[in-house]
């Protein structure tokens, strides 16, 4: 009988800026590497809210509220299926009105392009890139 493997949660605490005070985060997903350091998403444990951080931040500094990493739409790549996207790029997305960051990048069954991005509001999507008409 195979042992069932359980994920365990690793947790911080953050400033929410919802809630206006430090409260718990839960890690989201894997850290992606890029030129600034270690990024990840952390959901707030009470508001559900994600934001973005600075893994390496977190780690270098005393006041942990300098690791979160303050991303908008006007800073963001447009998302469009004809784009490429590397590992690590923020995109925005206009139909959802979210901004991700995108955390792999795959080939489809049919050959085709897809990339992975953690949103803050709709959570984990596989979207198309790369795509000729």
């Amino acid at each position: 009988m195979a042992k069932k493997r359980t994920r365990r949660a690793k947790y911080i605490t953050l400033y929410s800026p919802f809630l206006m005070k430090e409260t718990k985060h839960e890690l989201i997903g894997e850290p992606v590497e890029t030129d600034s350091g270690r990024q990840q998403w952390a959901r707030c444990t009470r508001s559900r809210h994600s934001q973005l951080v600075n893994l390496d931040a977190i780690d270098a500094e005393i006041d942990k509220s300098k690791a979160v990493v303050h991303i908008n739409k006007e800073d963001a790549l447009q998302y469009a299926p004809a784009n490429e996207y590397k590992v690590g790029d923020v995109i925005y997305h206009s139909v959802w009105e979210d901004v991700g960051i995108v955390r792999a990048k795959e080939i489809t069954s049919n050959g085709g392009h897809s990339i992975l991005v953690q949103f803050e509001k709709n959570n984990e999507k596989k979207l198309i890139e790369n795509y000729q008409t």
